[in-house]
């Protein structure tokens, strides 16, 4: 059965068709976009899928935004996923499971079906988030910090006299202010993720798979000392394994 699968992040909306072996159209649009516009046009083409899963971090309105969108090119409507205690086979370590980012949630699920526990998940977007997946699908905790890009624009938003003229580029040791608030915004992002990978790893049993999704995973990981492999779309990987669950 092919399933209409979307992810609402904080800065686009992703979507796929999924028949729960392979995968079909896709796009993306940033809600800076006309996203009913773009959506209409990108849908214009495509049957009805018979079910829509949606997985949002956003706020209510734009999850409306999108179901009427939804409704108004295919007639259905979106069954939203809201971050369980337990699914498969991941069981979450919050104590108020539904304060846990869906899109978090979604991410270990996706790293377990690819049998990657014992793993570390960073994702690296607007937030830098980690968490760590033991083998048998306990979420041991994680971490949420601002993304680079974020606290570069937190830094400039909080100072007089920081205002670099261009954008600078990350160095080991800065002699300008434009690379210096890069390098020291990325490398930050950096080590925390290598920190983390390393207080974890006892209880892991050992050095655990480090996996880096989001809109800046590519750009970050050739600054981390550690091996690390990218993950594509795992919200959206996370939310097929979620779906096609009896």
């Amino acid at each position: 059965m092919r399933r209409l699968l979307l992810d609402l992040g904080n800065t686009r909306l992703k979507w796929a068709l999924h028949d729960g072996d392979d995968w079909h159209a896709s796009g993306a649009v940033a809600w800076d976009e006309p996203v009913a516009d773009v959506l209409a046009a990108a849908w214009a083409e495509q049957a009805p899928p018979p079910a829509v899963f949606g997985a949002s971090v956003v706020d209510a309105p734009r999850e409306a935004l999108v179901a009427a969108s939804v409704a108004a090119a295919f007639g259905r409507e979106p069954r939203w996923l809201r971050t369980p205690s337990e699914a498969c086979g991941v069981r979450n370590a919050y104590a108020e499971p539904q304060r846990l980012g869906v899109d978090r949630f979604l991410a270990m699920v996706a790293a377990r079906a690819d049998g990657l526990a014992p793993c570390v998940l960073a994702g690296v977007g607007t937030a830098l988030t980690l968490d760590a997946l033991a083998a048998d699908g306990r979420h041991l905790g994680g971490l949420i910090a601002p993304g680079p890009r974020l606290m570069q624009q937190s830094l400039l938003g909080a100072t007089a006299q920081v205002r670099p003229a261009q954008a600078g580029t990350v160095v080991e040791a800065a002699d300008n202010t434009a690379d210096a608030v890069a390098s020291g915004c990325w490398l930050a992002a950096a080590a925390l993720i290598e920190r983390f990978a390393t207080h974890m790893a006892p209880t892991l049993g050992g050095t655990p798979v480090l996996r880096l999704g989001g809109g800046d995973a590519e750009a970050l990981l050739p600054l981390l000392a550690a091996p690390a492999q990218l993950a594509h779309d795992s919200v959206l990987h996370g939310l097929a394994v979620w779906a096609a669950t009896p």
